[in-house]
C-alpha cells in the first residue's frame, strides 16, 4: 500500500542505497518552492473570491503547452465524472480553422509569456466577447503586454516554479477550482512527507530505478489501464524526460494503454529487447458497462454478469503473472478511488520521485537547455 488510497506493488527490492534516504532528507530541509507548492501552506496568487466571477461560466480553454496545460488536463480527464463544465485544451499548435460560436472564458498560460506556439493560439482563438485570464510571470513578456491591451485579469505565476512542476499551483490549481473542484483536497504533501509506508516505498522505489539505469534499462513502460489516466501519463511523461534528459543521461517514458495495446506491443515487451522496465496502472470505477448476458454464447458462459471494469482488471492481473514469470520488472498501483486526494498524493509521489532521481544522476531536474537551443534557433527564423 502506498496510501490509503493507492494500492501499490513496487519493484522486486534491492539492496537500499543509504546516501537515498540523505539526499532525501536534505532535500525535504531545502526552502524548495516546488515542494512548497505541494503543500497547504502555499500562497495562490489568486484569491478564491476573485474568481467568483468565472465560476458561473460553463465553457471554458485552456491554452498552453507542456506543463502549461499538461496537469490541467489529467485532472479534467482523471475527475471528468465530478466535473459539470466544458474544458477544451488547446495545447499544440493550430493547423485547422476553429469555426465555434461559444463565448469562452479562456486561460492562457505561459510562465515566460514568450511562448510562440501559446502566442499565436491566443491571437488566432480569442474573440472580442471571450473573458481572459492570464497565468503568467510579472514580466513585460509578450502576453503580459497583451493582457494589458485586453484588460484581461492577470495571476502571476511563481518564477520559482518549472510549468512541468506546477500542476499543483496557480497552474493546475487555478484551473481545477474553476472545474468547480476544491484545491485543498490536491495538497496532500505535508501528510505523505510524515507518512513511513510512502516514504519507504519512494525510497526503494527510486532506489529501483537507478539499479535498472546501471543496467541500462531506460525506457520506463507504463502499462495502463485506465483510459481517463493516460493524461497523467502524458503529464509524467514531460516530468521525467524533460527532467532526467541530460548528460548524455536519461530515463524514456512511454504511455502504453491497454487492453488495446495487447494486441501491437506487448509482443515486443514480453520477448523483445530487455531494456525496459514497466509500471501498471489501474483505476477502480464502480459504474461501468455490464456484458448483456443473453447474447453471450455457451462457451463464454463465465462472462455472464461481468463488468468491463472486472474484465479488464483480470486482464491486469494476467499480465502482471506473466510479467513474473518471465521476471521482467514492474510496479502496480491501483487507485481504490478517483478523487482531489489520490490524485494530488499521485502528483506528490511522482515530483518527489523525479527530483529525488535527479539528485541521484548528478543532474539539476529544474532546467531543459536543449530545449531552449531549438526556442531560440525558431526565434532566429520567424523574429
Amino acid at each position: 500500500m502506498l496510501t490509503k488510497g493507492i494500492d501499490f506493488t513496487n519493484f522486486k527490492r534491492k539492496k537500499i542505497n543509504i546516501n537515498l534516504k540523505k539526499k532525501l532528507n536534505i532535500l525535504l530541509k531545502e526552502n524548495n518552492q516546488i515542494l512548497t507548492s505541494l503543500g497547504k501552506f502555499y500562497k495562490y496568487p489568486f484569491n478564491k473570491k476573485n474568481i467568483k466571477k468565472f465560476k458561473k461560466n460553463l465553457d471554458y480553454r485552456i491554452i498552453g503547452l507542456g506543463g502549461s496545460s499538461l496537469g490541467a488536463k489529467a485532472i479534467y480527464d482523471f475527475l471528468k465524472h465530478k466535473i459539470k463544465k466544458n474544458f477544451i485544451f488547446v495545447d499544440n499548435l493550430l493547423s485547422g480553422i476553429l469555426k465555434d460560436k461559444k463565448n469562452y472564458t479562456n486561460l492562457i498560460i505561459s510562465k515566460s509569456g514568450s511562448t510562440l506556439e501559446t502566442i499565436i493560439n491566443s491571437n488566432i482563438i480569442i474573440k472580442k466577447r471571450d473573458r481572459n485570464i492570464f497565468i503568467t510571470e510579472n514580466t513585460s513578456s509578450y502576453l503580459h503586454l497583451f493582457a494589458e491591451k485586453l484588460k484581461s485579469d492577470i495571476i502571476h505565476h511563481n518564477n520559482f516554479i518549472g510549468g512541468r512542476f506546477s500542476v499543483l499551483s496557480e497552474v493546475g490549481m487555478l484551473p481545477a477550482e474553476l472545474m468547480g473542484l476544491n484545491s485543498d483536497k490536491f495538497k496532500r504533501f505535508n501528510y505523505l512527507v510524515k507518512n513511513k509506508e510512502f516514504m519507504n516505498n519512494l525510497i526503494t522505489n527510486v532506489n529501483s530505478i537507478i539499479y535498472f539505469s546501471k543496467k541500462k534499462k531506460f525506457n520506463s513502460i507504463i502499462i495502463n489501464y485506465d483510459e481517463r489516466s493516460e493524461s497523467i501519463f502524458k503529464w509524467y511523461q514531460q516530468l521525467v524526460a524533460e527532467s532526467l534528459g541530460k548528460k548524455k543521461k536519461g530515463i524514456l517514458p512511454i504511455v502504453s494503454n491497454m487492453p488495446r495495446d495487447n494486441h501491437s506491443v506487448m509482443q515486443l515487451y514480453l520477448d523483445g529487447f530487455k531494456s525496459n522496465f514497466f509500471t501498471f496502472f489501474y483505476t477502480k470505477d464502480k459504474k461501468s458497462h455490464k456484458i448483456r448476458n443473453k447474447f453471450i454464447l455457451k462457451s463464454h458462459e463465465k462472462l455472464k454478469n461481468k463488468k468491463i471494469s472486472e474484465i479488464i482488471h483480470m486482464q491486469k492481473i494476467a499480465t502482471e503473472n506473466i510479467f513474473r514469470k518471465k521476471n521482467i520488472p514492474f510496479r502496480s498501483f491501483e487507485i481504490k478511488k478517483r478523487d482531489e486526494k489520490t490524485l494530488g498524493e499521485l502528483f506528490s509521489f511522482f515530483i518527489l520521485e523525479t527530483i529525488l532521481l535527479a539528485k541521484c544522476l548528478n543532474l539539476n531536474p529544474y532546467d531543459q537547455p536543449a530545449v531552449e537551443l531549438i526556442k531560440k534557433e525558431t526565434k532566429k527564423l520567424l523574429l
